[in-house]
């Protein structure tokens, strides 16, 4: 099973962009995005660092908090 965990872009430079999640940034290509994106966009990133959709900011940031409730919530 694969989840998408919403990362918010922090910098743009041509077709490729950095993105965070949970403190962690990484080189995202923006090639497969249909839309114009922009700095605080969230997105979802497939495996192979490719963007793949834009979210909107409210549904991102509840799978957000969800997502930070599981983890720390020590059920596994």
């Amino acid at each position: 099973m694969c989840m998408a965990v919403p990362s918010q872009i922090i910098a743009i430079e041509g077709m490729m962009a950095t993105v965070e999640a949970f403190g962690e940034q990484r080189a995202v290509s923006l090639i497969l995005l249909a839309e114009e994106v922009e700095v605080g966009d969230y997105l979802l990133i497939q495996a192979g660092s490719f963007a793949y959709q834009r979210v909107e900011p409210e549904a991102a940031e509840a799978s957000l908090r969800l997502l930070h409730e599981v983890l720390t919530s020590g059920a596994a």
